[in-house]
């Protein structure tokens, strides 16, 4: 509905009264307004154009008043449009079937003009307000629906379901979890030699495979960091075997860095184990994993080669019957003891 030029349907079969009313409504500062003979002329109007307000005649030859009431109030499409129910005839029975029926007020013939501009003006008031409330649930419903968005971008389904229902996700302990890193080679190099909109629109294809190829194999993204990509296999969503999806999902990942426009090599470091999990901030919520397997992972990708998929050696005990590998020795890796790194070498 129009602020200044709500849209107004007169029906009436009598001509002469059609243009009384017409007259005295444009008198009152309504100028859009359309006229219909009879009541299947009107809903053909109505089917065609959304009127903010419906003044419609009682007696009328083929289709009455209250048929073309009951008509528009029965249609999922028209039953919001506020009608006046205008005649001759006054008994009380009337009024309280047209109210019954639907119509919004009851004006007798012949018009007194004051009482008129009060009642379409009170109808169409209510018809503004009523639409500005829709308005407003509406964008109350699409906020509700970025944030979701925003939310599903940002976390777990499953902590996204725990947040929403609960305003909190309490931490906790995962055994058995893959944790995974793939990083590009040589990346701060390329940003030092390229435009920002150039390294910000090949990242973002990067990370798009990476979250396809995430998602075809049960991993489940945690952030990325910089040009790191991290993923988990275990936690929430149910996986037969952590670490061989990890493993499928790396090699794939590796191969298909290459076939993207940047061409950049990536390497990949796996390691299992248990990990803690949780949400942090409060303004600006961040899902999270934290512990000894996460670090080992982040130290793995750090000594594998370009192109490769490194796991360590307590890792590949669940993968030598599926993969074929190439020990990488004993590798220094801070904060423990040299530790055996096994490139996998591909899927047996």
């Amino acid at each position: 509905m129009s602020a200044s030029q709500p849209a107004l349907l007169v029906v009436d079969d009598n001509e002469t009264n059609r243009y009384t009313l017409i007259m005295r409504l444009q008198r009152d500062g309504y100028s859009d307004i359309e006229e219909a003979e009879d009541g299947l002329r009107a809903l053909e109007m109505l089917k065609i154009r959304r009127f903010d307000l419906v003044l419609l005649d009682i007696t009328m030859p083929e289709l009455n008043g209250y048929d073309v009431l009951q008509k528009i109030k029965s249609d999922m499409d028209l039953r919001d449009i506020p009608v006046i129910m205008i005649s001759a005839e006054d008994r009380m029975e009337s009024v309280v079937r047209c109210i019954e029926l639907g119509a919004e007020d009851y004006l007798p013939k012949p018009f007194n003009a004051v009482l008129l501009k009060a009642r379409v003006g009170a109808c169409l008031e209510k018809k503004r307000l009523k639409d500005q409330e829709l308005i407003y649930h509406q964008r109350i419903e699409d906020e509700s629906r970025r944030a979701d968005e925003l939310l599903h971008a940002m976390l777990p389904q499953a902590a996204v379901h725990e947040l929403k229902h609960q305003n909190t996700m309490a931490p906790r302990r995962f055994e058995n979890i893959a944790v995974m890193f793939c990083d590009v080679v040589n990346f701060t190099p390329y940003c030092d030699l390229h435009r920002p909109e150039e390294v910000l629109f090949h990242l973002q294809a990067l990370v798009s495979c990476f979250e396809e190829l995430s998602d075809e194999h049960g991993l489940e993204k945690i952030k990325t960091v910089g040009d790191a990509y991290m993923t988990t296999a275990g936690m929430f969503r149910e996986t037969r075997d952590p670490v061989l999806a990890s493993v499928r999902c790396g090699l794939q990942m590796a191969s298909s860095a290459l076939e993207l426009a940047a061409g950049w090599q990536v390497r990949v470091g796996i390691h299992s184990g248990p990990v803690v999990a949780g949400i942090v901030g409060r303004r600006q919520y961040m899902f999270d994993i934290w512990g000894d397997t996460v670090n080992t992972a982040a130290r793995i990708v750090a000594a594998a080669d370009p192109g490769a998929v490194v796991v360590s050696g307590a890792t590949w005990l669940h993968l030598r019957d599926h993969c074929r590998g190439r020990s990488l020795g004993f590798v220094p890796i801070k904060g423990k003891e040299n530790l055996e790194l096994i490139e996998c070498e591909g899927l047996k």
